[in-house]
């Protein structure tokens, strides 16, 4: 050991310091300026034209048709890699991507969502 008061003089400089984590839960979370979270549908722009499945790289998304010119998806949140790949490739901006990423479950059935009319999330049954 070349310098054995090195280490004293860093533990002294940090102890005074501010810590650089946050106390997340009570503290919330500022998501930074292009965040890609969880989907958002919004059923009234769909026209089920599919192009978003079509680039899924994941296959985690399904479209389908629920009534006349009436479409709802559902989203498996375990497959997903939030690539906001089918975003991008959504004629009609239906999709977006919002800033929520608190997506854990305990049951895994409850990572498949679908989407509806009444842009309510709804786990599927």
């Amino acid at each position: 050991m070349k310098r054995p008061g090195k280490i004293a003089k860093l533990l002294i400089k940090t102890f005074f310091k501010k810590p650089i984590t946050g106390n997340y839960p009570a503290d919330g979370s500022g998501m930074p300026e292009g965040f890609r979270g969880k989907l958002k549908f919004n059923p009234s722009a769909c026209i089920g034209c599919k192009m978003c499945m079509r680039d899924c790289p994941s296959g985690a998304i399904e479209i389908r048709k629920t009534g006349e010119k009436q479409f709802e998806a559902e989203v498996n949140l375990a497959r997903c890699i939030y690539c906001g790949q089918c975003v991008d490739s959504c004629l009609k901006k239906a999709l977006e991507i919002t800033a929520d990423f608190e997506l854990a479950k305990l049951d895994p059935a409850q990572l498949k969502v679908i989407l509806n009319a009444a842009n309510k999330e709804q786990p599927k049954a």
